[in-house]
């Protein structure tokens, strides 16, 4: 029982500094800065200009601020977009273009707070992209028949936002909007770290690692790198998070291997993630099968291409 107690109280700790001196003086400066793009219509004039380039891949002018919520605000941020192109009646099709776009997309509150321990933003936004589009157009071009739901429909366009409060208002607001998503953050981190710890006390992860090591060695991992990447697929990204920064600050993974899973592991198809997208409305759910299909392909995609430049 005293090594339970232990236990516990290490993965507290470790979850709170994670929490206050990685996680939150990050996601504070990052969503008062995209919150002040956000309202002062910054957004709705790069969803503009990339509206042209994206209905080639089967998104619709809509689906581009939930591209820009997902690659800069989080991983839930896309939901109100889903949502709005669910109550207007929009083509199925269109829908499942723009989910299966997301799913392989790095989520912004898994990749700003790492980019503190050497994660690359510039290539986890670009390989986002390419795999993001990839399944896209596979969703809209192959699986999804043509029909009814092909017929032009009148698409919702989000007006340029204004807002009467001053500058330091909104960023105040966007960096209040951070802390809370971070402090929302620890229980899970918490509980997650508490579960590694507990595996490593009975040998579990040590199992799992010798099991898939030649999978790891052949994809140029380390065993350690097992944990958070089955962790990822079963809890979600911010689970992922806490795991890998708790290795890496252990020394078990470095820089240079957190980026070549990036590709595997930063995005939102997990359990958890499908069914908070999913749930944005009953013409989104219906197209999920669809889009977690596509966007497994973009994944893949997303993963050979990490490998290949790190």
């Amino acid at each position: 029982m005293e090594q339970v107690v232990e236990i516990i109280l290490a993965s507290g700790r470790s979850a709170i500094d994670m929490a206050l001196y990685i996680l939150m003086p990050i996601m504070v400066v990052m969503l008062a800065v995209m919150k002040l793009l956000d309202t002062k219509g910054v957004l709705a004039f790069m969803a503009r200009l990339m509206t042209p380039f994206v209905k080639v891949f089967g998104v619709p002018g809509l689906g581009v601020f939930a591209l820009l919520k997902m690659l800069l605000v989080s991983f839930s941020a896309p939901v109100a977009t889903l949502s709005l192109m669910h109550s207007n009646g929009m083509a199925r099709r269109k829908i499942a273009a723009t989910f299966a776009m997301l799913l392989p997309m790095s989520q912004a509150n898994v990749v700003f707070p790492m980019m503190a321990v050497g994660l690359d933003m510039p290539i986890a936004i670009a390989t986002s992209l390419i795999g993001g589009f990839f399944s896209a157009a596979l969703a809209y071009y192959v699986l999804m028949p043509a029909g009814k739901d092909n017929e032009p429909v009148v698409e919702p366009t989000y007006p340029d936002a204004h807002s009467k409060k001053s500058v330091v208002q909104i960023l105040s607001d966007g960096g209040q909007e951070g802390m809370r998503i971070t402090l929302a953050m620890l229980p899970m981190l918490m509980l997650t770290i508490c579960l590694v710890n507990g595996l490593r006390a009975t040998g579990t992860i040590e199992w799992m690692s010798e099991l898939l090591a030649p999978l790891m060695a052949l994809l140029g991992l380390p065993e350690a790198a097992v944990l958070p990447i089955v962790t990822k697929y079963i809890a979600g990204g911010t689970a992922f998070m806490g795991i890998t920064l708790d290795l890496m600050d252990q020394g078990l993974i470095t820089a240079q291997e957190l980026n070549r899973m990036v590709g595997l592991v930063t995005n939102p198809l997990d359990i958890v993630g499908v069914a908070v997208l999913a749930a944005a409305g009953a013409r989104v759910s219906e197209v999920a099968r669809v889009a977690v299909i596509a966007g497994l392909a973009g994944i893949a995609l997303r993963s050979v291409m990490h490998l290949i430049i790190f």
